[in-house]
């Protein structure tokens, strides 16, 4: 813990109970544990954050390099074109069809 050996602390609790003194030395030992608890459940919880956050990162990145690999050929700048054609090319055949209908009814 901090690399502190058992000599030192007891060094430490020694001046700290002579400068606090004995009234408020469990005082401040118990706010001091309160404290650190709460740091190391802070801390806990910022790097689980971090942690999922990098990984719906390394999630969402797999997934786009498994749509270029499965998918090569629809690119963001080929998709817009081809989606245009597409779209136009069955309303051109649907307009020519009827009117050679009753063009045939006619003769």
């Amino acid at each position: 813990m901090f690399g502190i050996g058992s000599t030192e602390l007891i060094v430490i609790l020694i001046v700290a109970l002579i400068v606090i003194g004995p009234a408020k030395l469990p005082e401040m030992a118990k706010s001091l544990g309160k404290a650190l608890g709460e740091f190391r459940r802070v801390s806990t919880d910022v790097k689980r954050t971090i942690e999922m956050e990098a990984e719906q990162a390394d999630q969402k990145a797999r997934t786009e390099q498994a749509k270029k690999e499965l998918f090569p050929e629809t690119d963001a700048s080929q998709a817009a074109p081809a989606a245009a054609q597409k779209d136009a090319a069955p309303v051109k055949d649907q307009a020519e069809v009827p009117a050679a209908g009753p063009d045939k009814d006619k003769a």
